[in-house]
């Protein structure tokens, strides 16, 4: 089978057959079981390693101001309520340390609606000022939050968080714009949200290997909600499928661990299950490679390493050179490869440039992914396999 019409089918069978991912969904069981049954298929020993996690969603919302119904969106993982009160506007942290808002309404607006907050309890990373945000939010206590999207009339929430425990909804800039020239007018806001026992789990593939040491390449499956997830990250998952087809029986001097990844949306629940049950075992790992957001068609395939050693480093950009559709980016850590390089783990890291603004949204498809980027990332990756296998652990890292 041609490389680009493999990837094409794991593609539309994860964002096109089965759609939306969100970790404890039935979208996640299905591509979980998926990913499991292609490992098989090529050889691999199979490894599911699962969590406990609640699968939340929205069955109704309303909000109202003065009795005049508005649109809303009832924030990932808020509790439900029903709730009325005056609003307060808040825009920066100075504000929000400032505000009053014990049995108010308030409205997150601004510097603090810039970007979506960061989870409690997300360990990949954590900025300081999130972590703020977060601590400042629990302690004031509002009856709830109404929160201004970063981009005019699509929504991604900017809370997303079981941890926070406040009521929270999003709101368009146009609906804001209403709210804010109206400040301390009073609101409703009814939601009906449903949070059940459910689980989620990483799949891991595996060569058989006499030596200890592996070379990891990994990729998370699980999309936010309401979103198909194709270039986030149906795409890296669908590479990491067709690399485990092409790799697994290749005589290599090292083991492969394919892993894919599950809860990387939302408190990056697989890495932390991963990095429990693999305490004491990530120096044998050669390298770390992870494929998050590739392949998209209007961008360029992008590269970058981290803890890395100035051979491994020049290794790969020699490779790269191969590649004159492949850009090098700056280091970035919100995503798998996290994991692997925060202990010691030389990595690389492969996304897209230059792409739309699309991610964790409805209209992230698989129109906007180019399977010839996508037959480039896994051919990439396989030369680099193919160049690192015989080389010893302490190459790829840096002097003590």
């Amino acid at each position: 089978m041609p490389p680009e019409t493999e990837l094409t089918q794991h593609l539309h069978h994860l964002s096109v057959h089965i759609g939306p991912r969100m970790m404890g969904s039935p979208g996640d069981h299905a591509a979980a079981a998926y990913i499991r049954q292609v490992f098989a298929n090529a050889g691999l020993q199979v490894e599911e390693q699962r969590w406990d996690c609640p699968y939340w969603s929205s069955e109704a919302i309303r909000l109202e101001v003065n009795g005049q119904p508005l649109p809303a969106y009832a924030n990932t993982y808020s509790p439900s309520c029903d709730v009325t009160a005056p609003t307060v506007a808040i825009g920066t942290i100075a504000e929000l340390q400032a505000a009053e808002l014990v049995d108010r309404i308030g409205i997150l607006y601004g510097d603090l609606a810039s970007a979506p907050l960061t989870n409690i309890g997300y360990t990949i990373y954590n900025p300081e000022r999130d972590r703020q945000i977060n601590a400042l939010l629990q302690a004031k206590r509002p009856a709830a939050l109404l929160t201004l999207e970063p981009f005019s009339r699509v929504y991604e929430p900017l809370i997303q968080d079981w941890d926070l425990g406040i009521p929270s909804a999003s709101v368009t800039h146009e609906v804001g714009l209403r709210l804010l020239q109206n400040t301390g007018q009073t609101a409703r806001l009814m939601m009906t949200n449903r949070s059940t026992p459910s689980s989620s789990a990483s799949i891991i593939g595996r060569t058989t290997s006499r030596s200890p040491n592996r070379l990891v390449l990994c990729a998370h499956y699980d999309t936010k909600r309401d979103t198909p997830g194709a270039v986030d990250n149906g795409a890296g998952a669908a590479a990491l499928l067709a690399l485990a087809h092409r790799l697994a029986r290749l005589p290599l001097d090292i083991g492969l661990e394919f892993v894919a990844f599950g809860g990387e949306e939302y408190y990056a629940s697989g890495d932390v299950e991963y990095a429990r049950r693999n305490d004491g075992r990530f120096g044998n790992i050669l390298a770390a490679i992870n494929l998050d957001g590739v392949g998209q068609r209007l961008g360029a395939n992008t590269v970058t390493m981290l803890a890395e050693s100035a051979a491994f480093h020049d290794l790969v950009a020699e490779v790269v050179q191969q590649y004159p559709g492949v850009t090098w980016a700056e280091p970035w850590y919100a995503s798998n490869h996290y994991t692997f390089f925060a202990r010691g783990v030389p990595s690389i890291a492969l996304t897209s440039a230059g792409t739309m603004n699309i991610l964790h949204r409805p209209a992230d498809t698989m129109d906007w992914v180019s399977p010839a980027k996508l037959a480039e990332v896994v051919s990439l990756v396989t030369v680099l396999v193919e160049r690192l296998h015989p080389l010893p652990l302490a190459w790829t890292r840096p002097p003590a």
